[in-house]
């Protein structure tokens, strides 16, 4: 049997791989300690799942559901945009529910890109991003992310001939794997930039929320984007009067939204990561287009869980900020342990992952490293070089568990560095 040469790209997958690496160690006997997945352990709050619970029962809330029957959901997440960032927002034109926004940053590609187009992605980056891409036969740039401009893309390296066939450029700050954030004044250049080149600016935003303590420190200096070498910015404050936002939307670089579409989830803020509900918001233009998409592949969810969308958005925000709190203690317990091996990773301001460089003889070797490790010791992380080029010679660890865990973990990596 044949198959279509789009799946040759896909068929290595950072997460699978480390699946399997996973099940040999359990073959083996090893008290597995994942810390691989970006899966969060904390429940949903009590008023989302009765919310879902209510549902049930309600028979009308059994068949397909199509897109003006989300209207309500719909509401909601611009209302919850508007609050939080000061962006109006119009919830028939510029909203668009989603399966996840895995499934928006996946599906937007196919409507954007003829085969052979270039997208601009981060590398290191998330991989659905580039599987997107692949599936809608384009070609990637990878834009690569370095320690020493702050994890931030330099777009004046960007070649020529590679803008003249693009067509969209994708960012994540919160950023995963590498925990770097970006501020409003990236964001402004990247706007400017697009705006310029005639791309779409597609902004996947999962981490929004989980922005720690430190977060005025946005405001600090840090090494910007525009040059290499590093043209120095800083992060503006929030541009809307109303607004709450510690971490810029790539909305307010953009409020007339003439190019741009960012994707927010609820699995992350309101660890609701298997009901799998998310949604885009941008220009109206975009979310047409991946609407047209989405509807040749599906319908939406059961209704009952867009109520307990609704419920998390309109409900007491009390959960997010005590999974904040949660996320930020682990933090901190993780890397004081590893500071104590003598491994001395930086502090992350923002998401829920580590980005540590790793140290001889495995400064080059992540797969192997993580492979390894696993292996004697249980303990799964991912490999850098599995979310693009550049993450080579990095290790992430995702704070899925309770501190004492971390640190045991962390124990047993000691163990296995020396």
């Amino acid at each position: 049997m044949q198959f279509a040469k789009r799946l040759q790209p896909l068929q290595s997958n950072v997460f699978a791989d480390m699946d399997r690496a996973k099940a040999v160690a359990l073959a083996v006997g090893q008290q597995v300690i994942d810390l691989s997945l970006g899966s969060s352990d904390l429940p949903a709050e009590a008023h989302v799942i009765e919310a879902i619970a209510q549902s049930l029962g309600d028979r009308t809330t059994h068949g397909y559901l199509l897109f003006n029957g989300t209207l309500g959901f719909r509401q909601a997440a611009a209302n919850w945009y508007e609050q939080k960032f000061g962006i109006k927002v119009n919830p028939e034109t510029e909203v668009l529910p989603l399966i996840g926004s895995q499934e928006g940053t996946a599906h937007l590609p196919l409507a954007i890109l003829n085969p052979g187009d270039f997208a601009l992605l981060l590398d290191p980056g998330y991989p659905s991003h580039a599987g997107g891409v692949y599936l809608a036969s384009g070609q990637i740039y990878p834009m690569p992310l370095r320690a020493e401009n702050a994890f931030l893309p330099v777009l004046a390296d960007i070649p020529a001939p590679v803008l003249a066939q693009s067509r969209m450029m994708v960012l994540s700050y919160p950023h995963n794997p590498t925990a770097a954030i970006a501020p409003l004044s990236f964001f402004q250049e990247a706007v400017a930039f697009c705006q310029q080149h005639n791309l779409a600016l597609v902004h996947d935003f999962p981490y929004v929320d989980l922005v720690f303590g430190e977060s005025g420190e946005l405001g600090k200096e840090s090494r910007g984007a525009g040059e290499a070498g590093g043209e120095r910015i800083t992060n503006a404050p929030c541009p809307m009067p109303n607004a709450q936002c510690p971490i810029p939307s790539i909305l307010q670089a953009d409020p007339e939204k003439s190019v741009s579409i960012e994707f927010f989830t609820l699995s992350k803020s309101y660890n609701m990561g298997g009901f799998r509900i998310g949604y885009a918001i941008g220009n109206a233009e975009l979310i047409n287009a991946l609407r047209q998409v989405k509807a040749a592949v599906d319908f939406n969810q059961y209704r009952g869980i867009l109520n307990g969308a609704i419920a998390a958005l309109t409900g007491p925000q009390s959960g997010v900020k005590s999974a904040v709190a949660t996320f930020q203690g682990r933090r901190d317990a993780f890397i004081n342990a590893l500071h104590r091996i003598g491994w001395n990773v930086p502090t992350p301001q923002a998401t829920m992952y580590i980005w540590a460089k790793l140290p001889s003889p495995w400064s080059q070797n992540s797969i192997d490293f993580c492979t390894q490790l696993v292996k004697q010791t249980g303990v799964a992380a991912s490999p850098g070089a599995g979310f693009g080029k550049s993450g080579e010679g990095y290790v992430r660890f995702a704070l899925v568990h309770e501190p004492l865990l971390l640190e045991t973990a962390v124990e047993r990596i000691a163990q296995f560095l020396h």
